[in-house]
């Protein structure tokens, strides 16, 4: 089983790569579901990590699946425009993912 990350930041996804987590880029509505939507019906994916961002502009199908859905588990990650320390808190996520410290 693993993660995999949908980021609205290429930052984000080349920091979570660097950590083995695969994922994708996207910016728009559309372009985000689909990414989710992909995800989702993935069988080896047991975490979709998806930016504070992306998560808002597609809450209602994010809701949907939390509700309907026992896996995968769609987790929130800080992003840039996060007002708290980003940097601490991806580290601190990739250390309790995989046990590495950054």
């Amino acid at each position: 089983m693993r993660f995999y990350l949908i980021s609205d930041n290429i930052d984000t996804l080349t920091g979570m790569r660097l950590a083995g987590i695969e994922g994708v880029c996207v910016h728009e509505k559309e372009e985000t579901l689909a990414a989710l939507d992909a995800a989702m019906n993935m069988e080896d994916v047991a975490v979709v990590l998806m930016t504070g961002k992306l998560i808002a502009l597609v809450e209602d199908t994010v809701n949907t699946y939390k509700q309907t859905r026992t896996a995968p588990l769609i987790s929130e990650i800080p992003d840039r425009h996060a007002s708290s320390d980003v940097t601490a808190s991806i580290s601190r996520y990739v250390r309790e993912a995989i046990g590495i410290e950054l």
